[in-house]
């Protein structure tokens, strides 16, 4: 059973910066893609940053120059860098890693970690 364990959360005033951080509990090698999605109070999730296994990296338009996703496989964890963030970048943020099987297409989350943008 795939575990993800997301850490680095917590309260930050506006412009500030924090580092999320998902550690899988076996190599991330056999993930097509993993990522970020948030989830804001009232609000549905969406989807924030992912890359792929080979490296490509997509993201939200809402975070695109603010936000960076990485991905250490030597280490099976994938970090998003948070810079620059705004009150509406408050909402809790769940890990993802999702591959094909023979079965169809699988989606693994983490817990979620809360993360408020605030003075």
């Amino acid at each position: 059973q795939v575990q993800l364990v997301e850490s680095g959360g917590g309260l930050v005033q506006p412009g500030g910066s924090l580092r999320l951080s998902c550690a899988a509990s076996g190599s991330i090698f056999s993930f097509s893609t993993m990522g970020w999605y948030r989830q804001a109070p009232g609000k549905q999730r969406e989807l924030v940053a992912v890359i792929t296994s080979g490296g490509s990296t997509n993201y939200a338009d809402s975070v695109k120059g603010r936000f960076t996703i990485s991905r250490d496989n030597a280490k099976n964890t994938v970090y998003l860098q948070m810079n620059s963030l705004k009150p509406e970048d408050t909402a809790v943020y769940y890990c993802n890693a999702g591959k094909g099987l023979a079965t169809g297409w699988v989606n693994y989350w983490g817990q979620g970690t809360q993360v408020t943008v605030s003075s």
